[in-house]
């Protein structure tokens, strides 16, 4: 056939895939979705494991230390808003690709390190990747998957955090086998590695197509006059400055919370591997009580229950399941709700690149600051006082999401 198209796609000069190859597209759509959601945290949160070994070996304080989280969060904001515009050009599926090549690369690169400067670089290349890709994605789902949407989100939140807690429990591991954090982070070239054939056999099936670039009569905008996407904005800010602060000094707060290493790495596995799940249990509750204000006020609320725990240092465990379901749960509905609050795939992008581009900005302070009161205070107690707040902030940001008399309203297919 002489057009192969994704399931979804229509046009009317062009013959219709056969129920086959249909179902062989939608699959490919999918795995596609899910490798390169995958690339997006182990590259960040490979960081954290090793970072005592980094310190030693190349003499940073922990200030400093925190930009290897936040640069690459400070790329996410900064290029999010060039992605929708070099997908205008290029196309998303094109652009994917080429995010993947990045991230790959410059984890390759990792593996030669003996200076500082050429380890920030790094963090520095696979920011620009993760900044170009993750609005991007959100654009393919709307496109291909509309009719999936919670489904699909959910799929999406649990790859990334499935990266994050390979990056985070098996970076440390591998040190110790390859005697080597170099080799260690490097070793997080391989999903990029899985996920390129994939992305290249997506980019062949759609070549010939005839949307498969954005036609439009004048420049995409983002949304920067729309209230809703402000808030969606401030939330996603909100949310990682929390996630990215606990993603850079999560083992270090445990073990000043009195944990052992040994236990403290199990315990970030753990916070890491709950919210793997944590999207599928979101789209159940969804299908029983769909408001999502009312999901995104209870998450708010666990989360910042979660860190209270920490904060005093007791029932840790509970403390890191809570925090790490309610953390899930926010993450998979501030990226549902751009997706679908638009009704288009490009609109879809250009919200995504805003709340990113905005949200991320907010967040890159977050790892920085902690390791900065942390040098000073010489405890976490501040910066974890500090998050416990911001959750609740959310909370009480999460009750201008929508009116009240339309909670119910947002779509609720699966």
């Amino acid at each position: 056939m002489k057009n192969r198209r994704f399931n979804k796609l229509r046009a009317p000069t062009m013959s219709i895939p056969s129920d086959k190859e249909q179902v062989l597209n939608h699959w490919l759509g999918v795995a596609a979705l899910f490798m390169a959601s995958l690339n997006l945290r182990p590259a960040v949160a490979s960081i954290a494991p090793v970072l005592g070994s980094i310190q030693h070996d190349l003499g940073l304080s922990g200030a400093v230390s925190s930009l290897l989280v936040s640069i690459p969060v400070l790329c996410m904001s900064l290029l999010a808003p060039f992605s929708v515009k070099l997908s205008e050009r290029l196309g998303n599926e094109q652009v994917i690709t080429l995010s993947l090549v990045l991230i790959g690369a410059s984890t390759l690169l990792r593996l030669f390190i003996q200076s500082a400067s050429l380890l920030f670089l790094t963090a520095l290349l696979s920011g620009i990747g993760i900044a170009m890709m993750g609005p991007l994605l959100s654009g393919f789902i709307k496109k291909y998957m509309a009719d999936r949407v919670p489904s699909m989100i959910a799929m999406y939140s649990m790859a990334l955090a499935l990266g994050a807690a390979l990056g985070s429990s098996l970076t440390s591991p591998l040190q110790w086998k390859l005697h080597s954090w170099q080799m260690a982070l490097s070793f997080w070239l391989i999903p990029a590695i899985l996920a390129l054939p994939l992305w290249f056999s997506v980019q062949r099936r759609q070549i010939h197509a005839s949307d498969t670039k954005v036609s439009i009569s004048k420049p995409l905008k983002l949304p920067w006059k729309t209230g809703k996407a402000w808030i969606l904005a401030i939330q996603f800010g909100l949310l990682s400055v929390v996630f990215y602060s606990l993603l850079g000094w999560f083992p270090l707060m445990l073990i000043t919370a009195g944990i052992s290493r040994f236990h403290a790495g199990f315990m970030v596995t753990l916070f890491a591997i709950i919210q793997i799940p944590s999207g599928v249990i979101l789209q159940l509750l969804l299908k029983v009580y769909p408001s999502r204000r009312n999901w995104l006020i209870i998450s708010s609320l666990m989360q910042a229950t979660g860190l209270l725990l920490l904060f005093f240092s007791t029932f840790l465990w509970s403390a890191v399941l809570i925090c790490g379901l309610g953390s899930g749960m926010l993450f998979a509905l501030v990226n549902l709700l751009p997706v679908e609050t638009t009704s288009t795939p490009e609109e879809a992008a250009s919200w995504a690149a805003m709340t990113q581009c905005f949200g991320f900005l907010i967040g890159a302070s977050g790892p920085f600051l902690t390791g900065w009161m942390y040098d000073r205070i010489g405890n976490f107690n501040v910066g974890i006082l500090g998050m416990v707040m911001i959750s609740i902030l959310m909370g009480v940001i999460s009750l201008f999401i929508v009116p009240r008399k339309d909670s119910l309203t947002f779509s609720n297919t699966s």
